[in-house]
C-alpha cells in the first residue's frame, strides 16, 4: 500500500469531507510555493473554467474566462505575491471540515475556532454569459474573526493591475482591478483596503450572519455587469449538477468513485466548444524540483476519444454524440494536418512559452504554458480515434454524410505513414522510435476500417486494409516481441518495458489471458512496480530526453486493475484497485501521478486521464466478476 495516502471521503448523498487540523498558509517562503499538498486542493469549475481551493481557504489558481486562459492567481506555482484569494478564520489553530455538497462542485468548507464556526461555501456559478466566483460566509455558532486578502495579478502574475473602489450599476460598493483587456470586480462583504500592494481586511462574523462575496471577470471595455443572486444562482448551479449527475449509471463495482470520475470529466469540459482539457493546471510537477512540468489544459485527441467510450458505457448518449463532432471537427481538413491536441474550441496554434516570474511548485522549473507536443507526430493517436469512433457505430450513433469519408481519409493517411517512427504516447522529446503501442494502434486502426466495412455496411478497401493490418501484425511479433524474456517492450529492438503495452489487450490485438500478455505483465510488475503502484517506463535509459525521474502514473496502475480483472486475477484487481482508490484526496480527486513513498500527489490536478481510467476498471471488474459476486 502507499505510505499515508489520502483516503476517499465519505461516498453518502451529501457529499465527501474530511477534517485537517491547522493548515499553512498559502505563500509559505520555506518552499517558494503555496505551502500546500496538490491533494490539499478542491477543484470547483462553472464547465468553462476551474479554479482550485487550498485547505487553507485560498483560491490559489484561477484562469478566467477559460481553462487555457492566462491565470489571475498563480499563487499555487509560487507565492502569495504572484496572486491568490484569501479567506479563513484568523485563528492559525481553526480546523476545517471540507465536503462537497451532493453530487456538484460546490464546496462547503466548515471551520471550527476557539470562539466559534463558521461556513464558508465556494462555487463558479453555472452560467453561459459570465464569469464569477463566489464566496459564502455564514456563522454558524459564536464569533469568528475572519481575514479576507485579495492579491490580482493577471497574464501569470506579469502584471500589477490598476485598483480602485467604485459603485456597481446596482450601487454596491466594490473593488475593481483593470489590467489591459482584462476588468476583476470584488463586491460584497466588508470590503478590503489597500495593505502593501494586496487588499485585506477582518471582520468579526457573528452567528446566523452571512456575507456574499464575488469576483467577476468582465471585459475592461465592456459595461460593468450587475451582481448576482446568490441565492438563485446557489439553488441552479447545485440542481444543474445534480441532474447531469443522476442520468449516469455508475455501475455496481465502486459506483461512488465512477459517480465522481464521471463528473471530473464534465468539470473539465468546456460547456460551449464541447473540449475537455486534460487537467485544470500547468506545471504541477511529475518530479519536484525537476524539469518535466508540463500545460496540461488543452484538448487531447486520445483524451478525448476515451472520454467518448466512457461516456456511452455509462449512459450519456447525448454527451457521446456532443464529443464525436468535437472530434471530427477537430481533425477535418487534410489528414497531414491532424495534431495530437487541441485548443478548447479546436485552436491549433499552443506554442510552449516558459513563465519565468513564476518559481514554480515547491521550486519545480520551468513553468510552462503552451505545449511544444503539440508538433510531435504520435502513430497511436489515429488508431484511439478510430477505435472510439467504431465504438460509438457499434452503439447506434449513425454515421452522416461527413463522419465516415473523414474517417476514411483518415485511414488513407495511416496507410502512408504507417512505417514511420514517432515520439510515442507519453510524448518523447528524445530520439524518434517505432513503440510498440504505436504499431499496435496502427494495426487497431486498420483493424476498426476493416470491421466498419465488413460489418458496418460502410464502403472502402476493406480487403486492403485488412492485408496491411496483418502485415503490421507481424511486423509487431517479430521486432516488438522479446523471445527470451517472454514479453512485448516498449519499442523495437530493446529490453525495456512500457505500461503503455497494457493497451495491446484492451484494443484487441490479443486476449487479456493470451500467455503473451501474461509474460508482458509479469515484465511490467518486475520492472515498473514501485511501492505497489505502476511506473510508465524506466526513465533510466533517456528515451523522453529529459533529466529526472518521475512517480507511479495513476491510470497506468488503474490499466493494471483492468489486465488483471480480464485475466482473471480478481483478486489482485481488487486489491490494487483500492491502493489506487486510496490516492485519491479527501473529495476523490485524482492527480496524474502518485508518491508513493511521501505519501502525496503529484503532477496536474485533476487529471482527465486518471478519472478515466478509473471509470475503465471498475467496469471491467463488474463485468468480469463472477456471477452471483457482483
Amino acid at each position: 500500500m502507499p505510505a499515508s495516502p489520502q483516503t476517499t471521503g465519505s461516498s453518502s448523498t451529501t457529499g465527501t469531507s474530511s477534517t485537517s487540523g491547522s493548515s499553512p498558509t498559502s505563500g509559505s517562503p520555506a518552499t517558494g510555493g503555496p505551502g500546500l499538498h496538490i491533494e490539499d486542493y478542491a477543484l470547483i469549475s462553472d464547465c468553462h473554467s476551474a479554479a482550485l481551493v487550498g485547505r487553507d481557504g485560498s483560491v490559489d489558481w484561477l484562469c478566467l474566462p477559460r481553462y487555457d486562459s492566462p491565470a489571475v492567481f498563480s499563487a499555487l506555482l509560487g507565492s502569495a505575491e504572484h496572486g491568490r484569494w484569501l479567506l479563513r478564520p484568523v485563528d492559525d489553530g481553526a480546523t476545517c471540515e471540507r465536503r462537497y455538497v451532493d453530487d456538484s462542485f460546490v464546496l462547503e468548507t466548515t471551520w471550527t475556532t476557539s470562539t466559534g464556526v463558521v461556513r464558508v461555501t465556494d462555487l463558479m456559478p453555472t452560467n453561459d454569459d459570465r464569469a464569477d466566483v463566489v464566496r459564502r460566509v455564514e456563522g454558524v455558532r459564536g464569533s469568528v474573526r475572519m481575514r479576507q486578502e485579495l492579491v490580482v495579478r493577471p497574464e501569470y502574475a506579469k502584471v500589477m493591475p490598476w485598483v480602485r473602489r467604485v459603485s456597481d450599476p446596482d450601487g454596491l460598493d466594490g473593488l475593481l482591478a483593470v489590467a489591459g483587456p482584462d476588468a476583476f470586480l470584488l463586491r460584497g462583504g466588508p470590503m478590503p483596503t489597500p495593505d502593501d500592494h494586496r487588499h485585506a481586511g477582518e471582520w468579526d462574523q457573528e452567528e446566523g450572519e452571512r456575507h456574499d462575496v464575488s469576483l467577476t471577470w468582465y471585459r475592461s471595455f465592456r459595461d460593468m455587469p450587475s451582481r448576482l443572486d446568490v441565492d438563485e444562482r446557489l439553488a441552479a448551479t447545485l440542481a444543474w449538477w445534480q441532474d447531469w449527475a443522476d442520468r449516469a449509471d455508475p455501475g455496481e463495482h465502486h459506483p461512488h468513485a465512477v459517480r465522481r470520475s464521471l463528473l471530473v470529466l464534465r468539470a473539465l469540459t468546456h460547456a460551449d466548444t464541447g473540449g475537455i482539457v486534460a487537467a485544470a493546471t500547468t506545471s504541477l510537477p511529475e518530479d519536484f524540483g525537476g524539469e518535466r512540468n508540463w500545460d496540461y489544459r488543452y484538448v487531447w485527441l486520445r483524451d478525448a476519444a476515451l472520454t467518448l467510450e466512457a461516456l456511452l458505457t455509462h449512459g450519456y448518449r447525448e454527451e457521446a454524440e456532443r464529443w464525436r463532432r468535437w472530434l471530427l471537427r477537430a481533425v477535418a481538413g487534410e489528414p497531414d494536418d491532424v495534431q495530437i491536441m487541441y485548443g478548447l474550441a479546436g485552436e491549433r496554434e499552443l506554442p510552449e512559452h516558459e513563465q519565468p516570474q513564476l518559481p514554480g511548485y515547491e521550486g519545480s522549473s520551468p513553468v510552462r504554458t503552451g505545449n511544444g507536443a503539440v508538433d510531435q507526430y504520435q502513430a497511436d493517436v489515429l488508431g484511439e480515434v478510430l477505435v472510439a469512433l467504431d465504438r460509438a457505430r457499434r452503439e447506434g450513433v449513425p454515421e452522416d454524410e461527413f463522419s465516415w469519408p473523414l474517417q476514411r481519409a483518415l485511414l488513407g493517411y495511416v496507410e502512408e505513414n504507417w512505417e514511420r517512427k514517432d515520439h510515442g504516447i507519453w510524448e518523447m522529446r528524445g530520439d524518434l522510435q517505432h513503440f510498440t503501442h504505436s504499431r499496435v494502434m496502427v494495426w487497431a486502426a486498420l483493424d476498426r476500417g476493416v470491421r466498419a466495412v465488413r460489418e458496418g455496411g460502410m464502403d472502402g478497401p476493406a480487403d486492403r486494409w485488412a492485408e496491411l493490418r496483418d502485415r503490421v501484425r507481424a511486423e509487431v511479433e517479430e521486432h516488438g516481441w522479446d523471445a527470451d524474456r517472454g514479453t512485448y517492450t516498449q519499442v523495437y529492438g530493446s529490453p525495456q518495458v512500457d505500461a503503455s503495452l497494457l493497451m495491446l489487450a484492451q484494443v484487441g490485438f490479443l486476449p487479456a489471458d493470451d500467455p503473451r500478455m501474461l509474460g508482458t505483465v509479469r515484465a511490467l510488475e518486475e520492472d515498473l512496480l514501485r511501492d505497489g503502484l505502476l511506473l510508465r517506463y524506466d526513465t533510466g535509459p533517456g528515451l523522453d530526453g529529459l533529466s529526472g525521474d518521475e512517480h507511479p502514473f495513476m491510470a497506468c496502475s488503474f490499466w493494471l486493475v483492468e489486465q488483471y480483472a480480464r485475466s482473471g486475477r480478481l483478486e489482485d484487481a481488487h486489491a490494487l484497485m483500492d491502493r489506487c482508490l486510496a490516492c485519491s484526496n479527501d473529495l476523490g480527486l485524482l492527480s496524474e501521478e502518485y508518491d508513493a513513498g511521501a505519501g502525496r500527489q503529484a503532477g496536474n490536478v485533476p487529471q482527465a486521464l486518471s478519472h478515466l481510467a478509473l471509470v475503465r476498471a471498475a467496469d471491467a471488474l463488474g463485468s468480469c466478476e463472477p456471477e452471483g459476486h457482483r
